[in-house]
């Protein structure tokens, strides 16, 4: 079984920067897909990104095209969310989570079956 662990998240200020670390440990790092989710106050979790595990194919909501970049590390194991121009909408509890079988998606809660505690990320205005 794949252990996940985010860090990297923290208090920044509009229009500031953070990046995301998702650490993977267990068994062999493989599978389909990892992916970002993202959960803010009262709301319901929402996909954020994904890449795929060969790392040649990445996938992002609107909201976050262009300011958001996921990519990964094959060595270190570990999965990053890049974030720039951060503002308010992006607080949130961000979730790392790896896909080990192909649902035929990669944007819902239920295309993923390994989660990770998930990192508070606030953005002050």
């Amino acid at each position: 079984q794949v252990q996940l662990v985010e860090s990297g998240g923290g208090l920044v200020q509009a229009g500031g920067s953070l990046k995301l670390s998702c650490a993977a440990s267990g068994r062999t790092f493989s599978g389909y897909f990892m992916g970002w989710f993202r959960q803010a106050p009262g709301k319901e979790r929402e996909f954020v990104a994904t890449i795929r595990w060969s790392g040649d194919w990445t996938y992002y909501t609107d909201s976050v095209k262009g300011r958001f970049t996921i990519s990964r590390d094959y060595a270190k194991n570990t999965v990053y969310l890049q974030m720039n121009n951060l503002n308010s909408e992006d607080t949130a509890v961000y979730y790392c989570a790896s896909a080990s079988r192909y649902t035929g998606g990669y944007y819902t809660d239920h295309d993923y079956d390994v989660w990770g505690q998930g990192t508070q990320v606030t953005v002050s205005s």
